[in-house]
């Protein structure tokens, strides 16, 4: 669609579904600059389209994505891009700090929209993979798929979200201590197992066609409902249970005012799909 011109990413509607493609394929859809960002600006627009309730995310080409691309990072430039002269130390870290808070916000863009995402993961997911496969809302996978924090095979620490969300996905410290420490592989089935993927396909469009008709169940539902659960989801996982109680009472006082509970209602009852307004 024209409104949805990326670089690096391709966006097909379809109906009230989008499906949101990494699309750098002869690059094994690893992560330079341009996806970044363009990762970062697709979420962001769809979060402002009303037209739009859910989206799935997935890889073109062999792979989900191989991490990021070393070949194109610009993360540990050392000299000014005006003047090509070297810069100290001072500067170096704080272009670095810039680069690495803007990658993060690329995956938090995705946690952040309002609509639930769901990622479609096949054979490899290394690296950036992982960081952004755990900010989105549900993941499934197909049976060749692995999981790889790779980031301590290039020396560093994950940095744009695996070490905060990962831990909070799978709910077991001690497998994610061994997933980040080692740099293992873990395959489809163990990810399913500990809870990172919900369910295992054999192919990739066997994955790809159940993606989608979740998505177009959720889309079915009440935009109201599914926001506020997204929402109030996000909050309690980073708020103790006494202080998300209390935000619940605060967001849905407001949004309990809403048409589509009598229409859910009337849905119900007459067991005909009901017709929700736009958020």
């Amino acid at each position: 669609m024209a409104k949805y011109q990326y670089e690096t990413v391709k966006v097909d509607i379809n109906n009230l579904v989008a499906h949101v493609q990494l699309n750098r394929a002869k690059k094994l859809n690893a992560f330079n600059d341009a996806m970044v960002r363009d990762v970062r600006l697709v979420f962001e627009d769809l979060a402002g389209d009303k037209n739009i309730r859910v989206v799935v995310l997935s890889g073109s080409g062999r792979m989900l994505t191989a991490g990021l691309d070393l070949t194109e990072s610009t993360l540990l430039k050392s000299t000014d891009e005006e003047t090509g002269e070297e810069l100290d130390c001072a500067r170096k870290s704080y272009n670095t700090r810039a680069h690495i808070e803007n990658f993060q916000q690329a995956f938090t863009a995705i946690e952040k929209c309002d609509k639930p995402v769901i990622a479609a993961i096949h054979s490899g997911c290394y690296g950036a993979g992982v960081d952004m496969v755990t900010a989105c809302d549900m993941r499934y996978c197909t049976k060749d798929a692995l999981f790889c924090v790779k980031e301590v095979d290039v020396g560093l620490a994950a940095d744009v979200g695996t070490l905060q969300r990962l831990p909070k996905v799978i709910g077991n410290q001690s497998l994610v201590r061994e997933l980040c420490f080692s740099g293992r592989n873990m395959y489809a089935a163990e990810a399913h197992q500990a809870g990172l993927v919900n369910r295992v396909f054999d192919t990739f469009d066997e994955m790809m066609a159940e993606a989608m008709n979740m998505a177009n169940l959720i889309a079915s539902k009440s935009p109201v409902a599914v926001v506020g659960t997204k929402h109030n989801l996000i909050y309690s996982r980073d708020h103790s249970v006494a202080e998300s109680l209390a935000y619940q009472v605060t967001w849905s006082s407001a949004m309990l005012n809403t048409d589509d509970i009598p229409k859910s209602f009337v849905a119900f009852v007459s067991k005909e799909p009901a017709k929700y307004s736009k958020l």
